[in-house]
């Protein structure tokens, strides 16, 4: 064990650590795109495994009006619907139903509520599980419904397909948003920590790598491994490979800074920061990762996705800190630290 962790404090091993790292990526690059398809945002996916509503949804996808999203084009005017905001109804329904995709059921004729004020109509859209379709369909139709609308007509799209296609827009670039938000705040705490201007590149380019191995190995998890990963399970998983991947390697950077002012090699000073803050990077990753597993006997399949994907996560940070970081500091040199 302590042989494989002083392996990137050698002038021979840093190379070929780094050398291992951009295979595994280039190995791993055409999965890393799909990790997103991967994620499974269905009402099973938060359901129990021995729920009876659970089999219920599964038997209710198995009936044609199971493998359907209904959507609803309502028309509303406070204070009741004018003459012209019926017969503005009347010459747009075909437009509408022109917007729908192709294999959408026919628009229902309006219905109007019973105090005057709305009117509303149907159509029930199959898009056979594509969000992508489905967030197109519902987009067109409002395009669509709210050309030449009269001045204080509100026309909108809800039902089931109006619900989803705000919920897809919604959570579409969460994860985009949770890396660069955690980007940040790394950013700003190595800045903080070091006040040097260059420092921060390696962890940060440690980090990344170690994200973009889970994102590859996660959709081999969810393609063969039959794990269920949601968009939640993807953020937690996320901020997980961040947050344990600084927090190791600020305990080992510590470690080699003090060894620095000791020798004068900077190899003979990582060997000396791996052999003391190795084992503790292990044990506290190794804690977690056990912790972690344990999700994986939850009943809930997004939970129970969780275990193996936030422990492969931790996994692949805590080696990441241990081979890459070293790898590369030593490869920079002392004048990483500059101006200090």
């Amino acid at each position: 064990m302590t042989r494989l962790l002083e392996l990137p404090a050698s002038r021979r091993g840093k190379l070929l650590v780094i050398v291992g790292w951009l295979v595994v990526l280039g190995a791993l690059g055409p999965l890393i795109g799909k990790f997103e398809s991967a994620q499974k945002d269905s009402t099973a996916s938060s359901l129990p495994r021995s729920a009876e509503s659970l089999e219920v949804f599964k038997l209710s996808s198995t009936f044609p009006s199971g493998q359907v999203t209904p959507a609803v084009l309502v028309v509303r005017r406070e204070g009741g619907l004018t003459d012209a905001d019926r017969a503005f109804v009347a010459a747009r329904r075909e437009a509408w139903a022109k917007a729908l995709p192709p294999k959408a059921g026919p628009l229902s004729p309006p219905i109007p509520s019973k105090d005057g004020t709305t009117i509303f109509m149907a159509s029930p859209l199959s898009v056979e599980g594509d969000s992508k379709a489905l967030s197109n369909a519902v987009d067109a139709l409002r395009t669509t419904a709210k050309d030449g609308a009269p001045a204080g007509l509100e026309i909108a799209v809800t039902g089931a397909a109006g619900f989803a296609a705000d919920a897809i827009e919604v959570f579409s670039g969460i994860n985009g948003t949770l890396l660069l938000a955690t980007s940040l705040l790394v950013l700003v705490l190595l800045l903080l920590i070091y006040r040097s201007p260059v420092f921060w590149i390696v962890p940060l380019l440690s980090v990344f790598v170690a994200e973009g191995t889970v994102r590859g190995l996660g959709y081999l998890l969810a393609d063969r491994g039959g794990v269920t990963i949601t968009g939640q399970t993807a953020g937690i998983t996320l901020i997980l490979v961040f947050g344990a991947g600084t927090d190791y390697a600020l305990l080992l950077v510590a470690r080699y800074r003090e060894e620095l002012r000791r020798h004068e090699d900077r190899h003979a000073a990582m060997r000396v920061a791996l052999r003391s803050a190795g084992p503790a990077i292990l044990a506290s990753g190794g804690t977690v990762i056990a912790a972690l597993l344990c999700l994986a006997l939850a009943d809930v399949n997004s939970t129970n996705g969780l275990g193996p994907i936030g422990a492969v996560g931790v996994g692949v940070a805590m080696v990441a800190m241990l081979t890459i970081l070293p790898a590369l500091l030593l490869v920079a040199g002392r004048w990483i630290f500059w101006p200090f």
